[in-house]
């Protein structure tokens, strides 16, 4: 197999903004600072009551004309921001070839595109691939740097049911990801988040999940985060409280209904594992037990597997 030389590829980086005047101008800089400078940015305002507009405006007078775009949002949360955004594009002809995800209070580091793209280079052209990795997390003042959790089980749609491993301000999709995911978006409906979909699509579909150990940005924490990291003993217990109080229930079932609309590109064992999956909830215990083990699925640590079989123990999924 040939690989793929996407040095001379644009990439269109695909950015959902709401009130992010005060973190946007540093995300924004940390484009021009990409040693791959062949972008593209479409922004899409929520409604901001803030400098965000003006912010994005200025940004786009100092940049070649159609570099820079803004649209309007549907102001109806991130999500649906992000699959507005990808609908706004799958209706531009011609399509983007190669798509990034940012959020609007990050700092990308100066390799974040390139490496991405020589990764999925690497990739079979044919399959949809996704990249996705690691992030160095910092407080607001983008310090105090840690980093993420690690992911040390294999991607796998298994995996992709029941955990969100792809973080969204890291994502790049390669051209046949980015086929497959402008046509999904026509049919699906409401998501939990707009990450998680890609993955469960993406993987559901046969492609390839590359999560990459190296960190590609800063990912700033602060009181606004829409979710932010979840790998502290608080946000183990936030977690778990809202599997108690059935979270984890109602994202399961927005996430089969959002898979099954668009299940003509998902892979016959794929769409069955996931009408399975949708059926876990209603078996006596046994039974849901046993299917459970047979359907192989997994989270990404020992301890978040076992809170899956608690889950399905007592119909919390």
């Amino acid at each position: 197999m040939a690989l793929h030389d996407p040095r001379a590829e644009t990439v269109d980086i695909l950015m959902a903004v709401y009130n992010g005047a005060d973190t946007l101008p540093a995300q924004l800089k940390s484009f021009d600072a990409q040693s791959h400078c062949n972008w593209r940015l479409l922004a899409s305002d929520d409604g901001s009551s803030d400098k965000t507009v003006q912010v994005l405006n200025t940004f786009g007078s100092a940049h070649p004309r159609g570099q820079v775009k803004m649209i309007k949002g549907p102001q109806q949360g991130a999500s649906e921001n992000f699959l507005g955004l990808l609908r706004h594009v799958a209706n531009q002809n011609p399509a983007p070839r190669w798509i990034a995800f940012s959020d609007q209070d990050d700092v990308w580091l100066p390799d974040k595109i390139s490496r991405a793209m020589t990764t999925l280079g690497q990739c079979d052209p044919s399959l949809p691939a996704l990249y996705c990795s690691r992030t160095w997390v910092t407080c607001r003042s983008l310090s105090n740097r840690r980093i993420s959790a690690p992911r040390p089980r294999a991607p796998h749609f298994r995996n992709a049911l029941v955990q969100n491993i792809a973080a969204g301000n890291t994502i790049v999709l390669n051209p046949a990801a980015v086929s497959l995911v402008l046509e999904a978006v026509k049919y699906v409906g409401p998501v939990v988040v707009h990450d998680w979909w890609l993955y469960q699509l993406i993987s559901g579909a046969g492609g390839r999940i590359v999560h990459d150990n190296v960190p590609g940005l800063l990912y700033r924490q602060h009181e606004a985060n829409q979710i932010g990291v979840n790998d502290t003993a608080n946000a183990r217990l936030r977690r778990f409280l809202q599997l108690l109080r059935g979270d984890f229930r109602a994202w399961n079932q927005t996430n089969i209904a959002a898979l099954l609309s668009c299940g003509a590109v998902l892979r016959p064992d794929h769409l069955a594992m996931l009408e399975s999956f949708a059926r876990l909830s209603t078996l006596p215990v046994l039974k849901r037990m046993l299917l459970l083990k047979q359907l192989g699925l997994y989270r990404q640590t020992v301890g978040g597997t076992m809170t899956l079989w608690f889950a399905v123990l007592f119909r919390l999924v």
